[in-house]
C-alpha cells in the first residue's frame, strides 16, 4: 500500500533456547497510529526493538521506501527516522532533564559549542507541549516515575521522527496526563508521523488505533483496521479465547489488624508534605488498593512505611511491634514487603538470572554451612515460576532475556520467597498485559485467602475494583476515602481523589 512507510517481513529472532518471534509480518502505515497487541513474551518489545536497531534480527527483512534497510544501532535507526520511546526508562539520573534529552545529539553552534540555552529552551518547549512544568534543570534521579516517562516522551519527540515507537507510554501517567499525550498524537498524526503503539490498556487502543496487528506466541495472530476491530476481538486474538480470570470473592473474612500507622509524616520540597498525617490500618486477609492520581503521595507512603524515607515520622506497627527508625531489613526480616514501582532500578539486578534475582531477598532460606544448597533452593525457585507462570527457559536464563511483564512477576515472586505478613504492591500491573494482570491478581487473591495482608496502589480506576476489598483514595498527601469496594463507585474515587487542601475527606 502507498501509505506504508516501513514493511517487515517474515521477522525471526532467537535467543539462547527461546524463539521470541517467528516469521512475523508487519506494516507501519503513515499519519496512523499502528497498534501492536501481545501478552507479555508475546514479542511485541523484541520486534519494536529490532526496528530501532537495538537488535538485529536473526532472519527477515525490513522495508522503507520499498528499499531493504538495516539498523547496526539506535543511531542508525534515529537517522533513517525512526525513534522510540522505551517501555523501561532510558534514561540517566544524575543528569538534568535538558541533558537527557540532548544526550548523544546535542545541539551546536558552528558544529564545535554545545548550544546551552537552544537546547534549555526546546526542552521547555517540549515540557510546554506536554503541559507540565517540570524544571529543564532538574536531576532526573529526583523526580517521580510518572515524570521521568514524560522526559523519555519529550526525548522522543526531539527528535522529529517520521516513524515514532511508543512502547507502554501511559504505564506511569495519570488520566489527565494521557489525555494531553493522546493530543500530542493527534498533532503527529496530522503532520504525516507513524506512530508505533504498545500498550496493555486495552480501552486507549480502541480510542486512538488505526491499525491493529496482535502477536501471540512470537507469531502473528492478526491484523485488523480500527472498524474491524472490539475489545472482546483483541481479548480472543490475544489469548486465543474470550476469557480472562474474574474477580473471586474472598475464602476468607478478614482478619485483625496487622500493620497499624499512626500520624505518618513526610516532607517535601516546598510547603506541602509527601506524606500529611497518615493513620490508618491494613487487616489479615484483606486487599487493599489505594487510587489516587500521580503525585498523590501513593509511593511515599510505601516508602515511608518501608523504612526507605528517613525524615519520615509517625509510628508503625506490625503485629503490636514498633518498626519506626528500623532498618529495611528488620522490616522485611519483621514480614513487611515492597514490590518497587520501578522493577529495573528498585527490583532487578540485571547481571543475573531469572532464579538469582527470585532468591536474592531469600538467601538466609538455602545457605547451608557458608554456602547457597542447590537442593533446597531450586524446588523453591521453580515452584514461584510455575505459581506465577513465569515465561522463562528456567531459572538460570537471563533476566534480560524476559519481557517486562515476566521481570514484573519476578519481582513479586522474589518478595513471596521471603514469606511476607504484609505485601505493599506499588502499581503490580504496569506494564502488564490483560492476561498477567490477570494471574497477579489472582495470585493477589490466593495470598490473602492464606492470611497475608495485601495492599496495592494503582491509578487505574478499573484495578481498584479488579480485587480490592477496600479502597482508599489519597490526594495531596492525605487519605481523603475510605471505602468499602461495594461502596466505591468511580464517581466517589474521581471526587475524592481531585479533592483541595481546604476540602475534608470522606469515609
Amino acid at each position: 500500500m502507498s501509505d506504508v512507510v516501513l514493511g517487515a517481513r517474515a521477522i525471526t529472532k532467537t535467543f539462547p533456547g527461546t524463539i521470541a518471534l517467528q516469521d512475523v509480518d508487519f506494516d507501519v502505515h503513515a499519519g496512523s497510529v499502528n497498534v501492536l497487541i501481545g501478552e507479555n513474551g508475546a514479542g511485541k518489545s523484541t520486534l519494536m526493538k529490532i526496528l530501532a536497531g537495538v537488535e538485529r534480527p536473526t532472519r527477515g527483512t525490513i522495508t522503507m521506501a520499498d528499499k531493504p534497510v538495516s539498523f547496526a544501532s539506535v543511531r542508525d535507526a534515529a537517522r533513517q527516522g525512526i525513534g522510540i520511546v522505551f517501555q523501561e526508562l532510558n534514561l540517566c539520573p544524575n543528569l538534568s532533564v535538558t541533558e537527557n534529552i540532548f544526550l548523544g545529539r546535542d545541539l551546536t553552534r558552528a558544529g564545535f559549542h554545545i548550544d546551552r540555552a537552544a537546547q534549555r529552551a526546546r526542552t521547555v518547549e517540549l515540557m510546554r507541549l506536554l503541559e507540565h512544568e517540570i524544571d529543564a534543570d532538574a536531576l532526573v534521579g529526583d523526580l517521580m516515575i510518572g515524570q521521568q516517562q514524560i522526559v523519555e516522551i519529550a526525548k522522543a519527540l526531539a527528535e522529529d521522527a517520521r516513524i515514532l515507537i511508543m512502547d507502554e507510554p501511559t504505564s506511569a501517567l495519570s488520566a489527565s496526563e494521557v489525555e494531553v499525550l493522546f493530543k500530542v498524537i493527534g498533532e503527529l498524526k496530522r503532520a504525516g508521523v507513524a506512530i508505533i503503539y504498545i500498550s496493555h490498556r486495552l480501552e486507549e487502543l480502541i480510542r486512538i488505533g488505526d491499525h491493529f496487528t496482535v502477536l501471540r506466541d512470537g507469531r502473528l495472530a492478526a491484523a485488523a483496521t480500527r472498524d474491524q476491530v472490539s475489545i472482546p476481538w483483541i481479548i480472543e486474538k490475544m489469548l486465543g479465547s474470550g476469557e480472562v480470570v474474574s474477580r473471586r470473592a474472598p475464602a476468607i473474612p478478614a482478619g485483625p489488624a496487622i500493620l497499624e500507622v499512626s500520624n505518618l509524616t513526610l516532607p517535601r520540597r516546598g510547603t506541602l508534605l509527601a506524606v500529611d498525617d497518615v493513620s490508618v490500618s491494613f487487616r489479615t486477609g484483606e486487599i487493599t488498593a489505594i487510587y489516587g492520581l500521580l503525585g498523590a503521595g501513593r509511593t511515599e507512603l510505601f516508602e515511608s512505611l518501608y523504612g526507605l524515607r528517613p525524615g519520615a515520622t509517625g509510628s508503625v506497627k506490625l503485629a503490636g511491634t514498633e518498626l519506626s527508625g528500623r532498618s529495611v531489613s528488620r522490616r522485611m526480616k519483621a514480614g513487611l514487603l515492597l514490590v518497587p514501582e520501578d522493577r529495573q532500578r528498585d527490583g532487578l539486578v540485571q547481571n543475573l538470572s531469572v532464579g538469582g534475582n527470585l532468591g536474592l531477598a531469600s538467601l538466609r532460606r538455602f545457605t547451608r554451612f557458608f554456602s547457597i544448597s542447590k537442593a533446597d533452593e531450586t524446588p523453591l525457585l521453580q515452584q514461584v515460576i510455575r505459581q506465577l507462570h513465569i515465561k522463562t527457559a528456567g531459572p538460570d536464563a537471563p533476566i534480560t532475556s524476559l519481557s517486562g511483564g515476566n521481570q514484573q512477576k519476578v519481582v513479586i515472586g522474589k518478595s513471596l520467597l521471603t514469606e511476607p505478613r504484609v505485601l505493599l504492591l506499588d502499581e503490580p500491573s504496569r506494564g502488564i498485559d490483560i492476561g498477567a494482570k490477570a494471574e497477579v491478581f489472582s495470585t493477589m487473591r490466593d495470598l490473602a485467602d492464606q492470611g497475608l495482608a495485601i495492599v496495592y496502589t494503582t491509578s487505574d480506576l478499573k484495578e481498584t475494583h479488579a480485587v480490592a476489598d477496600r479502597i482508599l483514595v489519597m490526594a495531596y498527601g492525605r487519605i481523603t476515602a475510605d471505602l468499602r469496594a461495594e461502596d466505591a463507585t468511580d464517581e466517589a474515587l474521581v471526587r475524592a481523589s481531585t479533592l483541595k487542601l481546604d476540602e475534608p475527606a470522606f469515609a
